[in-house]
């Protein structure tokens, strides 16, 4: 058997966040960034061929998918569906802390706003 074992530190760090591209790693399937992003932070409306499921810990995100908004809670799944657009806030006072996993083994992104 055979298996890895990673620190936060040890994946590639962005800006509020740790990225984990599953074909860095093993190749595992899956990819997923770790989020610790302060109040007004978050990304810019995008879409991935693939679908992303956010898990919510801490913090209150304000999301947009596709038409709709929806205020995050903790210890709530969210689950975006292949080619929907879609993007989030902080809108919180303190830290907004989620796992954004990305069902593949590369992150691809296509941006829709700038």
């Amino acid at each position: 058997m055979s298996y890895t074992v990673l620190h936060r530190d040890d994946i590639r760090e962005s800006v509020g966040s740790y990225e984990f591209e599953g074909y860095l790693h093993g190749d595992s399937s899956i990819s997923f960034i770790w989020v610790d992003l302060p109040p007004g932070a978050g990304p810019k409306l995008h879409k991935h061929p693939y679908e992303e499921i956010f898990i919510v810990q801490e913090g209150r995100p304000l999301f947009t998918v596709g038409t709709e908004t929806l205020e995050g809670q903790p210890g709530q799944i969210i689950v975006v569906p292949p080619e929907t657009p879609h993007k989030f806030v902080n809108i919180g006072e303190g830290p907004l802390r989620q796992i954004d996993i990305h069902a593949s083994k590369r992150f691809i992104t296509e941006w829709l706003e700038e």
